[in-house]
């Protein structure tokens, strides 16, 4: 009887043995997954990390460009305007806008306009407007004018 004892023992110890290394292997099974997934999110986080520092110093690189691009660019606005300034002070008081040939003409030009001008402006002196004159023209009058076309 003890044998029987023992071999029943020995059937459930087995037993017991067999369904805990089931329960025991299934969370082990588990906890290897999960150890997977956080290998592999652990890579990616560390690969994003290098990505996002390459962008930024990328970017860095770009806006440092970009700075010194906009400087020279300053810089060459600021001789270019010197420079203007300069030219407009000094050569435009010395350099005419017409040639001298055509500046003569237009001072002949001007000299005649002016002439006929004070010419007419005297014998417009002399005589009054004819609505102020000694003998009216009519327009202003009080008077019915006739009617000459009848329908």
């Amino acid at each position: 009887m003890n044998v029987v004892i023992a071999l029943v023992i020995f059937i459930i110890g087995g037993i017991g043995g067999f369904f805990a290394t089931r329960l025991l292997s299934n969370t082990s099974q588990e906890q290897r997954k999960l150890a997977d997934q956080v290998t592999k999110s652990e890579t990616a986080l560390d690969q994003y990390k290098l990505d996002v520092a390459e962008h930024l110093s990328s970017s860095a690189k770009l806006l440092d460009q970009m700075n010194n691009t906009c400087q020279t660019a300053m810089k060459q606005m600021q001789e270019s305007t010197q420079l203007l300034q300069k030219a407009t002070t000094a050569e435009v008081e010395g350099m005419p806008f017409f040639s001298a040939e055509t500046q003569q003409q237009l001072a002949q030009t001007a000299t005649l306009r002016h002439q006929k001008r004070s010419s007419e402006t005297a014998e417009g002196m002399t005589e009054a407007p004819l609505d102020y004159s000694g003998n009216p023209s009519g327009l202003f009058a009080d008077q019915k004018q006739k009617v000459t076309t009848t329908v």
